[in-house]
């Protein structure tokens, strides 16, 4: 999926222009926006930041993450948007199974981080994320697919499953270039490019802070690097990309030093959607939904929320 911060603008704009190939368009025009921008060294605005933008936008994402998950954290079996719950028979909208994998997950995830990490170096070399997946996975095994814990498949990841090559390049769609004329494509293709421009700027300036070798990267280089980027996935069928501090923050903090890091993500990612797409398909909701109910909770702590009101309440 695309970054939480142009989450609402992906889902937008592919309503609004009216399918997805004509939405990949403006993926590809915002790829080659961000070259021109990257050329015209526009990355150096990103210097230009007031810090309490970068945390308002941080926090904002973390909220928006944090409420998005709670549907999927209960289990709704039916239409998951909040708005559209019947909290007066909630006891039979909620499956007990999702909340028994969600509560045993966010477990993990607290304790791992908070306090086996800090107890022992091999705690930090096995993610505490990859480690309430593999117990997610367990639990959706034991409980089945039958009784009151049992789980419905619409509460389980789906990830297509290619039976051969063939049906494995199947699945790329290509953008329908005839929505050139379109003035909205262009409008879209803008908005993504700045966004996903001032996305990765602010998540620069935050892991050069992170950075224990203290490096600085070429932000204007970084742009026309992303241009490229979002050009190839527009073609190939992707959604738009743009760094990411939660990711970034996690590379850092897992040793990685270089750009291979985050080569070798990528080609593990591949792999993983090709040989083991039956393993990810049992991976519960629940359990992702826990990791981003941490990960949103860290980037909108109250604590920023306090630190902000003693700076002055222009920064608040």
């Amino acid at each position: 999926g695309p970054a939480a911060g142009l989450a609402v603008i992906v889902l937008n704009a592919i309503t609004d222009l009216g399918g997805y190939e004509i939405f990949l368009v403006a993926v590809v025009l915002a790829g080659i926006f961000q070259i021109i921008m990257g050329i015209l060294k526009a990355g150096v605005i990103g210097y230009y930041f007031p810090s309490s933008v970068i945390k308002g936008m941080l926090c904002a994402i973390g909220i928006m993450i944090f409420v998005q998950q709670i549907p999927l954290a209960l289990g709704f079996t039916g239409q998951m948007e909040l708005d559209r719950i019947d909290f007066s028979n909630l006891h039979d909208e909620v499956t007990l199974g999702v909340i028994v994998i969600t509560l045993i997950s966010l477990l993990i995830l607290l304790v791992w981080d908070g306090f086996l990490a800090k107890k022992h170096n091999i705690f930090k070399l096995l993610p505490g994320p990859l480690v309430a997946v593999a117990t997610g996975i367990i639990l959706y095994l034991v409980l089945g697919e039958s009784g009151e814990f049992a789980l419905h498949p619409a509460q389980l990841v789906s990830v297509p499953i290619p039976n051969d090559l063939d049906s494995f390049i199947a699945q790329f769609t290509l953008p329908d270039f005839s929505a050139l004329g379109n003035k909205a494509v262009y409008i879209t293709a803008i908005t993504i490019a700045v966004v996903a421009s001032l996305e990765t700027l602010l998540s620069v300036e935050a892991t050069d802070k992170l950075d224990p070798l203290k490096r600085q990267t070429p932000t204007s280089h970084e742009l026309i690097s992303q241009g490229i980027g979002n050009s190839l996935s527009g073609l190939i069928g992707g959604l738009p990309i743009t760094q990411v501090i939660v990711r970034s923050s996690a590379n850092v903090m897992s040793g990685g030093l270089s750009k291979l890091s985050a080569i070798v993500h990528g080609i593990l990612l591949l792999l993983s959607v090709i040989l083991i797409p039956r393993l990810l398909n049992m991976i519960p909701q629940a359990v992702l939904a826990s990791v981003l109910l941490i990960i949103g909770y860290k980037l909108a702590n109250p604590k920023r929320f306090i630190e902000m009101y003693k700076l002055g309440k222009e920064h608040f």
